[in-house]
């Protein structure tokens, strides 16, 4: 009974890059991991908006991560991906593509090693992040995604896909 306690408190989490720093989602969250595709490109959307892929006859929003965390651009390279993610957005469930710069591992994570995020001065920033973990020497910052990818925006980014797609 006691193994079976120790698992309930620990969670998978899927780590990747961006500008060097590492940082992980649930794999909970995860749907797919995908090589750089060609994006289509849309028309008056966010700037974070890479485009939009065709994913098995699905219309799937690419967002720019390093944009979207006014990270500095770089151009893509042979380790970039497509994290592919079901976030929720109310009762309905939305799959978005989120370009990182490369994709580590997958680690397990013991809830109670979650340290929640000092105060900081990008408070956007900081409402993304559901916590940290330090793995060795580095931290880990865990991206809570319904949170990264707000209602409003997944709302501006169907609507894009609809005008696009009809």
């Amino acid at each position: 009974m006691e193994d079976f306690k120790l698992l309930s408190n620990t969670d998978s989490y899927l780590t990747f890059s961006m500008n060097q720093e590492l940082f992980a989602v649930s794999v909970k969250k995860v749907t797919e991991l995908l090589e750089m595709l060609p994006v289509t490109v849309v028309p008056k959307a966010p700037a974070y908006m890479r485009g939009v892929i065709n994913l098995r006859g699905s219309v799937v929003p690419v967002l720019d991560t390093r944009t979207k965390f006014s990270l500095p651009s770089v151009p893509d390279s042979i380790d970039t991906c497509i994290v592919v993610m079901t976030i929720e957005n109310g009762e309905e469930l939305v799959k978005i593509g989120a370009i990182v710069d490369s994709v580590s591992e997958v680690i397990e994570i013991p809830n109670e090693e979650i340290m929640p995020l000092p105060a900081i001065s990008k408070k956007e920033r900081a409402q993304f992040i559901h916590g940290v973990i330090k793995k060795e020497e580095r931290f880990i910052m865990i991206l809570d995604v319904d949170r990264v990818f707000s209602t409003e925006e997944v709302i501006s980014l169907k609507a894009t896909e609809l005008e696009n797609v009809g």
